[in-house]
């Protein structure tokens, strides 16, 4: 049992590597995208504001088809609705057309996140916090992988990293197939009504909302970011959001557990976002050509952030792990979706650095939030007998 529970693990964290290289794909492709397709920084964001609000929609009806179709065959679907529409992406002939077929990738990366992480955790044998650590380092690793990938075969044409990418998550689709194995069992029949329930929980919205501000920082980082790094090619892009998230991996699993153990787990996730406002101040503030070092340093703040607020959603609520998730996940990638689309229209409008400066003030007062509401959430993990320090 616990041999075949590992290598259920290990798939669905492969799963999760390639399918969110999705997201990072894009990134060192929007310059030229937006050359390619004459579309201004406004209408280049939708194809990120587009994937991520479908995203966040979706996260109300995804429990509904797992609880029928099961895990596995959830997962087997989203990868598949991912291939059809990351293929469609690499031949769209505008960029309307474009954001639409990135929804679609939307729904189908919604149904797969929807369940790896319940997954992860449910099978394995080693722990929640371990569980996390490993699904964040997936996630990680995938986000700084894709832009590897989007620099390396944009360098030939914006449509190739597209292609690629349906070829790796076909790979992950036959990896899902053949090595996971569960049981023929249903979810509980979670539905968009018990996510708005949880949401009316006090700690429950305020962890979700103060995670909402956070994500539209580090949308910001990942979706806007790249239109401001002028003179960069598609590969030195690529490499830069490569090194980006390889410190997001490498926080999130490694440095986090190390803080954790010196530090209270709510004192450390208001330092880590005050440093995190410092370094949107500094993106605003420092000429473009010092913003290619911030960009990778943040990274740092970002896998810790990441872990954090994961397993705070997880760990604060009094629902189950289903329904906790699905709350949280709905109302942060609402803030994530709102990012990219916002931050381009003020940066056309503005000038490129007023949007960094949007997302220090969102972030401030995310920090200034949790700081106060601190002791109810510290109360919340003692109460469904989390420890507050691991």
């Amino acid at each position: 049992m616990e041999k075949g529970s590992n290598k259920g693990v290990i798939a669905t964290a492969f799963a999760t590597f390639i399918a969110f290289m999705g997201i990072g794909v894009v990134d060192p492709l929007l310059p030229l995208i937006g050359t390619a397709m004459g579309a201004s920084h406004f209408q280049v964001e939708w194809l990120f504001t587009s994937y991520i609000a479908v995203m966040a929609v979706c996260m109300l009806i995804t429990a509904w088809i797992t609880s029928r179709l099961g895990s596995k065959k959830t997962l087997m679907l989203g990868l598949g609705i991912v291939i059809v529409f990351a293929t469609l992406s690499g031949l769209s002939p505008d960029i309307l057309v474009f954001a639409f077929f990135r929804g679609g990738w939307g729904f189908g990366n919604a149904l797969f996140t929807s369940t790896a992480l319940t997954i992860i955790v449910g099978i394995s044998t080693r722990g929640i916090n371990r569980s996390i650590t490993l699904y964040e380092a997936a996630l990680g690793l995938g986000i700084a992988s894709g832009p590897l990938l989007g620099g390396f075969l944009g360098t030939f044409s914006w449509r190739f990293p597209f292609f690629g990418t349906a070829s790796l998550m076909a790979i992950g689709l036959v990896f899902t197939y053949v090595t996971i194995n569960m049981p023929p069992q249903k979810h509980d029949g979670r539905t968009g009504r018990d996510i708005f329930k949880a949401l009316r929980n006090r700690v429950v919205h305020t962890n979700a909302l103060i995670g909402l501000g956070y994500s539209y920082g580090f949308f910001t980082i990942l979706a806007y970011t790249p239109l401001t790094l002028v003179g960069l090619t598609t590969i030195q892009l690529g490499i830069t959001y490569f090194l980006w998230g390889i410190l997001v991996a490498i926080s999130s699993v490694i440095v986090v557990n190390k803080l954790r153990k010196r530090m209270d787990t709510l004192h450390l996730l208001v330092l880590n976002l005050s440093f995190m406002v410092l370094i949107f101040f500094s993106l605003a503030f420092f000429p473009a050509s010092y913003r290619l070092f911030i960009v990778i340093a943040s990274g740092f703040f970002c896998g810790i952030a990441n872990a954090l607020f994961t397993t705070l959603a997880m760990e604060v609520s009094p629902f189950s792990r289903s329904i906790s998730s699905g709350a949280y996940n709905f109302l942060r990638w609402s803030g994530a979706a709102v990012a990219p689309i916002l931050s381009g229209f003020i940066g056309d409008i503005y000038g490129l650095s007023i949007p960094f400066y949007i997302s220090a003030g969102i972030l401030a007062v995310s920090t200034v939030a949790l700081a106060i509401r601190s002791g109810m959430l510290r109360t919340a993990l003692l109460s469904n007998g989390e420890p507050v320090t691991t």
